[in-house]
């Protein structure tokens, strides 16, 4: 059974979780991922870049599957974080579009995958038939060593003619259930600005690792209070949260994000969060309804969304609103096991704060000195 081989290759190279999104050509394999390893369900592929970035910088050892389509969700996510920071990542991806493709919408972007990923710079690996199996050893192995990522590109070819997998009988959790919730919630005029919020927390830190959403916030958090424990992002829209859940699923210490109402309506990682259920992440939205990184353009939460309404549709049940600065600091001391989700309602603004002098390099060596230290 070639799906049970592969999985005890990634076994003997130390791997110990998979992050996955399926493909139709893969579901025998997908099937036999959680009995082997720790198995993070994707809803966008993307996200699984950021959750291994954080279970990497945990000491995890982490494996992406996708298909070879949800590459092109991942490209900036791949560049601006795994690249920029010298992370690993060993993507093992349904190539779809060229070996006998019955979907025509496959075809246009996975026929010329390895021509993008080349001129990315993107190393990957074409695996085509059974004799190919090792590998998937080189991709795994060549991008712990070389902390970057690598694409295992494997074609439908390589599974075939085997005999059927022996799959496990899949149970379904029943879906018979009510589902009620009472939520009043006022919104009250803003009196703080996202500076204001984050200069409010870092008084209150006490060992957590604290992961900034990318632009102005990380500058905000790094001339508040700069430790080695804060992750300060560059350019992955979308990826704070996500990297805060591979942190948390990989580490016990308590884990902090500091994400905005942009980037948090811009990803799914919110249902994968309340699935993994992490009792040590602390998700704090600061919702000034604005990008405000990009010049203050307003966001879908800046009169009609509800972030904290939204956490919980998404399954968060640890979930409060705070409008001032009182309120965020009861919220901070009263926080307990979660996920929690902290709705900070804020007014737009930026503080004037210079760039971060550290470099991507830097900020990682440092952050993964504190997380192991």
């Amino acid at each position: 059974m070639r799906e049970g081989s592969v999985l005890d290759r990634l076994s003997a190279l130390g791997v110990d979780t998979v992050a996955s999104l399926p493909c139709d050509r893969t579901q025998e394999f997908c099937a036999l991922i959680p009995e082997r390893f720790r198995s993070v369900n994707l809803t966008r592929e993307e996200d699984g870049v950021g959750i291994c970035a954080g279970l990497a910088m945990a000491g995890g050892r982490p494996v992406l599957h996708m298909q070879s389509s949800g590459l092109g969700n991942s490209l900036n996510a791949i560049m601006s974080l795994t690249v920029t920071f010298g992370l690993p990542l060993p993507i093992l991806a349904s190539w779809r579009g060229v070996y006998r493709e019955a979907i025509p919408a496959q075809v246009p972007f996975n026929r010329a995958v390895p021509e993008v990923l080349a001129a990315l710079g993107i190393p990957y690996t074409v695996i085509r038939e059974p004799g190919d199996e090792e590998l998937i050893d080189e991709v795994v192995r060549d991008a712990y060593a070389s902390m970057r990522p690598h694409v295992g590109l494997i074609l439908p070819s390589f599974w075939e003619g085997t005999e059927e997998a022996c799959l496990p009988e899949q149970v379904f959790p029943t879906r018979a259930r009510e589902s009620v919730i009472e939520y009043r919630r006022t919104f009250r005029e803003p009196v703080m600005t996202r500076n204001d919020a984050i200069r409010a927390i870092v008084t209150a830190l006490d060992g957590e690792a604290v992961v900034a959403n990318i632009g102005v916030p990380s500058k905000e958090l790094y001339a508040a209070r700069d430790r080695d424990l804060n992750f300060y992002m560059l350019g992955s829209y979308t990826q704070a949260t996500p990297i805060g859940l591979g942190l948390a699923i990989a580490t016990d210490r308590d884990i902090v994000v500091l994400d905005g109402d942009g980037s948090l309506l811009g990803t799914a990682a919110l249902p994968v969060v309340a699935a993994e259920a992490p009792e040590n992440l602390t998700i704090v939205c600061l919702d000034n309804g604005a990008f405000g990184s990009t010049g203050n353009q307003p966001t879908p939460a800046s009169g009609l969304v509800d972030m904290e309404l939204l956490a919980r549709a998404a399954g968060i049940r640890q979930t409060c609103k705070v409008q001032d600065e009182r309120e965020l600091g009861e919220a901070w001391e009263n926080r307990g096991r979660g996920p929690n989700f902290i709705h900070v309602v804020l007014k737009p603004g930026n503080a004037a704060v210079p760039n971060i002098p550290l470099a991507p390099a830097e900020i990682r060596e440092r952050f993964v000195r504190g997380l192991r230290g």
